[in-house]
């Protein structure tokens, strides 16, 4: 069974469902019983090579007394990740005088990126954050997981 939720968007409000990779940005153009989702944006990242193909050096190590231990490795697609959270906060900010009700759906760590990048005004329109990813089904579908219809 799929999960639904029972939220109520209203005419107007606008609806963020992204991963690390991929966001949309959508507007209830119908009322909070019959929506009318409409994309008003699709974010999409710059291709990003397996992290073993951006870096070529061995993790360092690092001496502590008689011991030696590596240094992890740096994680360039997490970096990525939060690197594009930050630009769909940013394009969002830009049209933050027509956001009157946000709603975030998006994978927990996507999601935290999210919450953390957005300006104070923005963080005061969200009337919902589900931690769920959503972003391979279609707009229907969205509407239909969102409101539970």
């Amino acid at each position: 069974m799929t999960e639904a939720f029972n939220l109520k968007i209203p005419h107007g409000g606008y609806v963020v469902v992204g991963d690390g990779r991929r966001a949309l940005l959508l507007r209830n153009e119908g009322h909070a019983l019959h929506l009318g989702l409409r994309v008003q944006h699709l974010f999409e990242a710059p291709p990003n090579p397996p992290t073993r193909e951006q870096g070529t050096d061995r993790p360092p190590r690092v001496r502590q007394g008689e011991r030696r231990s590596a240094i992890a490795q740096t994680d360039w697609h997490e970096i990525a990740e939060h690197r594009f959270a930050g630009e769909v906060a940013a394009a969002l900010d830009r049209i933050a005088d027509a956001i009157s009700a946000l709603i975030i759906v998006a994978p927990p760590r996507t999601l935290a990126s999210l919450r953390h990048a957005l300006s104070d005004r923005l963080k005061r329109t969200v009337i919902a954050e589900i931690d769920k990813d959503l972003t391979k089904l279609s707009i229907e579908e969205i509407g239909q997981r969102l409101t539970q219809t």
